[in-house]
């Protein structure tokens, strides 16, 4: 039996062919990014914060000082969004901001105290939503998920840049 034959045995579990897009990494992975964004939206909607605040509130704690366009960067988002989730954490008292003392251009940013105890009830809501994930995959599964995920990442942002 090929490979394609083996996606194609497993997919037609449901009884759909998936025919080429079975042999595909994008269809999978936008399916998945969806059924967990929008899990993840209603999970979040009781703190009425805007779409990629929590990635963003994670990535300033992991790295203290860092910039918007940094973050930016690694959320795959456009900056003036990182820009409006900074001033709605800023104005609810969650995240600082402030002149970066090498580079006067740049704002660094951290989490307050507040925002350190949201972004961990943020994550333990983020970690109920991921539960039947993690239910069906082992630790090393979830593991080589995460960095195959992060390695697919890496190789299509070399290659934008040429």
């Amino acid at each position: 039996m090929t490979e394609h034959q083996k996606i194609q045995a497993e997919q037609a579990n449901d009884g759909v062919d998936f025919g080429l897009l079975g042999e595909s990494i994008g269809p999978g992975v936008r399916l998945l990014r969806n059924l967990l964004s929008s899990r993840i939206v209603v999970a979040f909607e009781p703190f009425g914060l805007r779409s990629g605040t929590f990635s963003t509130m994670a990535l300033i704690s992991a790295n203290p000082g860092c910039s918007q366009s940094d973050i930016a960067k690694h959320i795959g988002t456009d900056k003036s969004i990182v820009v409006a989730i900074v001033d709605d954490l800023e104005q609810r008292g969650l995240a600082e901001r402030k002149r970066s003392t090498q580079d006067r251009r740049r704002n660094a940013l951290t989490l307050t105290a507040e925002g350190e105890a949201l972004m961990q009830e943020l994550h333990k809501i983020g970690q109920a939503v991921e539960k039947p994930i993690r239910a069906k995959l082992s630790r090393q599964e979830i593991a080589q998920l995460i960095s195959l995920t992060q390695r697919a990442v890496d190789a299509m942002l070399e290659d934008e840049q040429g």
